[in-house]
């Protein structure tokens, strides 16, 4: 058998939407970094295999203008242009690309991590096994990152962790149950339905269960609408053991799956509606929502989030509702008991720095659903526009730890410096404000028309009822003047990809108030001009633009730098939050 050893500053374990974007921002900030992934994809529950929405703190776009930006909207947006017919196969090829060739960042997939070397608190070295190349992978770094879900460096390095729900006294959780229990949130198994133009009788396998009733199912007739995706409500394994179990309740699950198919088909007051429907995909990889949870610095709890989580060390944040699913799931049907509650939470509240490592491993840190969390916050973090958040933030840090030569904790030290390198690489930190350079700040900044100060006030999307933004026309423009001939390196556009919506995958594409396509506002088309010996002269346009962040680098010297919207996606207008340089 084959064995490789790596060396780099980080290793990230898990390839789901925290791992990619733990990974990609190490990188960019200057880490070597390798991905372990057991899969042969990225994107975790959001993948082909899994194809579960990615939501956040927009709860579905009912909450405009809180939609996860940085990588994860680049990759979303990337998709959305590279993808339109919203093929979820194509949609790995698009994370795969995106990590695949970002410089610096090396790939291991297919590799399942089975042993942590250790040095005292500091773990040394993964060993991974690489099952399609029959290759055993030893990865040795300063920092390690578990994106992996269900935690798997906890049991491997002696981490701190925690299974099951509080009880209700142990952090003052009203939500929590009374005694403390090792109950979870299940695992969904969906599918996915397609509509043909003739009949399609369906007779279900031998062994999968029947349901003649309605009522033999969590939320009667009135949940059974969302034929063409299936239900999250085929769920199993909060009374069981949600690693160990997983085969055993993935063959539970899938009777389940067939059975509901069979009862919308042959038995329910809707078949009529289904008769030229047939079943199109089965998901096999049961789509995961709680296990371990790490033991971090600070343990958040649904008292942090309802009180906004403002604290000093915010490097991410949620929206969702803390979301407590029943642990039996699907048979929660047998008791008198509703199959999930939504309990409110403020929509952002913000996430700690402290809990994104360990309190016990020196050189771990954590990002997705085994954040240091109690059950009941958890049931809010865990949606994968939080989780990606998270990632990024753990990435950023990650790359100044390795930068400093110091652990997670030491990081600390650097707080400020990781919020405002998170809100230069377009991800949003409630409460928190961009802070900008001179050239920024001292120079002359005019428009074609309307206010033009709000792209440089450091808040890149509306908030409430500011909308933090200039408004400009195809033909407008924005300039800034400098007192004399200056060097200028960079520079930064956030433009408008309409965070008022959600971003719909596959069947989330007729649903309202979602994007399916490149939002209209967005600019298309435009072009840079430099300020030369008073002449205004081309320096660089941009056609097909698609992404909200756009970084050029111009590296020349000027008197002036001037923004031209010359083309939108379709709309008369668009928004610009934020026109920087460095």
């Amino acid at each position: 058998m084959r064995h490789e050893t790596h060396e780099v500053d980080f290793c990230v374990v898990g390839g789901g939407v925290a791992g990619m974007c733990a990974a990609l921002a190490a990188a960019r900030n200057g880490a070597k970094v390798i991905l372990m992934q057991d899969r042969p994809v990225l994107g975790g529950n959001a993948s082909s295999e899994c194809r579960v929405q990615i939501s956040g703190a927009a709860r579905g776009g009912s909450i405009p203008h809180v939609r996860e930006t940085g990588i994860l909207e680049e990759l979303r947006l990337e998709n959305m242009y590279r993808n339109p017919h919203e093929i979820y196969t194509i949609q790995d090829t698009v994370f795969y690309e995106s990590l695949q060739f970002e410089p610096g960042l090396e790939l291991l997939l297919n590799c399942s991590c089975q042993k942590a070397e250790m040095e005292g608190n500091h773990i040394v070295s993964v060993t991974g096994w690489q099952l399609t190349t029959e290759t055993r992978h030893t990865v040795k770094a300063r920092i390690f990152a578990d994106c992996s879900g269900d935690g798997i460096l906890a049991p491997l390095t002696g981490a701190e962790f925690r299974i099951g729900r509080e009880a209700r006294d142990e952090y003052c959780e009203s939500i929590a149950p009374q005694v403390a229990d090792d109950m979870t949130m299940g695992m969904s198994l969906l599918f996915f339905s397609r509509e043909y133009d003739t009949l399609q009788p369906y007779e279900p396998p031998t062994w999968a269960y029947t349901f003649e009733n309605c009522d033999d199912m969590p939320y009667g007739e009135k949940g059974h609408r969302r034929w063409r995706c299936g239900y999250w409500w085929i769920e199993l394994g909060g009374e069981q053991d949600s690693i160990h179990d997983t085969e055993k309740l993935r063959d539970e699950l899938l009777k389940i799956c067939y059975g509901v198919w069979d009862h919308l088909k042959n038995h329910c007051n809707h078949k009529g509606e289904l008769s030229n429907y047939a079943l199109d995909w089965v998901q096999f990889l049961p789509a995961k929502r709680e296990s371990r949870r790490y033991i971090g610095e600070h343990v958040l709890t649904q008292n942090d989030i309802e009180a906004e989580g403002q604290f000093g060390d915010i490097v991410a944040y949620g929206g969702w509702t803390m979301d407590d699913h029943h642990p039996a799931g699907f048979w929660s049907v047998k008791t008198s008991e509703p199959a999930t509650i939504f309990h409110p939470s403020p929509s952002p509240y913000g996430i700690p720095y402290r809990s994104l490592y360990s309190r016990n491993i020196a050189n771990l840190m954590f990002a997705g659903r085994d954040v240091s969390a109690t059950h009941a916050a958890m049931s809010s973090t865990r949606l994968m526009g939080t989780c990606a958040v998270m990632g990024q933030a753990v990435g950023t840090a990650a790359a100044i730890a390795a930068r400093e030569g110091t652990g997670p904790a030491g990081v600390k030290a650097f707080i400020h410096e990781l919020q405002q390198t998170l809100l230069h690489d377009d991800c949003y930190v409630p409460w928190t404000q961009q802070e900008f350079g001179p050239l920024t700040t001292n120079s002359q900044l005019i428009a074609s028309q309307g206010d033009p100060e709000p792209v440089r006030d450091g808040f890149a999307r509306q908030i409430g009822d500011n909308t933090h933004a200039w408004v400009g026309h195809p033909g407008d423009h924005l300039t800034y003047l400098f007192p004399s001939e200056i060097h200028v390196h960079e520079l930064n556009l956030t433009l408008d990809s309409d965070l008022s919506k959600r971003i719909a995958t596959g069947w989330l594409a007729d649903r309202l108030n979602c994007l399916w396509q490149i939002p209209p506002e967005m600019p298309k088309t435009f072009h840079i001009e430099g300020l030369v010996a008073g002449e205004w002269q081309a320096v660089t346009e941009v056609r097909k633009n698609h992404q909200r962040s756009v970084r050029l680098i111009l590296d020349r010297d000027l008197e002036g730098v001037r923004f031209v919207l010359d083309e939108t996606w379709g709309s008369d207008h668009s928004r610009v939050y934020q026109f920087c340089l460095d």
